[in-house]
């Protein structure tokens, strides 16, 4: 190859890798999670409670249950007009939570593990029932 080609594909090279990198630094990089991606804040909530939010992802009002003030197996009814939308379940015993106020099994029903943290309820919750194991 002569001396004259190989300058001449240099000097077009060198626009066309300028134009490439500035296409590069032109198209955004791909970000991380945002604010309203990012896994919520879990909620204040001790061992050997159950609490309970008015809101999902932790928020709003808060109640809380524990062993010493709830009869084991048996349903349990939100205060009358309350509702939940997220639960943290520390109690060291699996909990159900109903969407019937009367622990209905014909509504919508789930049981959480001790441990568990649900950001987001399917369904208001407005009874629970705390089992013996």
């Amino acid at each position: 190859m002569s001396r004259t080609r190989t300058a001449r594909t240099a000097r077009t090279a060198l626009p066309t890798a300028l134009v490439a990198t500035a296409v590069l630094l032109a198209v955004p990089a791909p970000q991380t999670a945002t604010a309203s991606e990012r896994p919520p804040r879990l909620g204040p909530c001790a061992a050997g409670q159950l609490c309970l939010w008015e809101r999902e992802d932790f928020q709003g009002p808060s109640r809380t249950r524990e062993l010493a003030d709830t009869d084991i197996e048996s349903c349990v009814p939100l205060s009358r007009g309350t509702t939940a939308a997220s639960l943290a379940n520390r109690t060291g015993r699996p909990v159900t939570t109903y969407q019937s106020a009367e622990c209905a099994e014909t509504g919508e029903f789930d049981t959480y593990p001790s441990g568990s943290w649900a950001p987001r309820s399917p369904y208001r919750v407005r009874a629970v029932k705390i089992w013996e194991s």
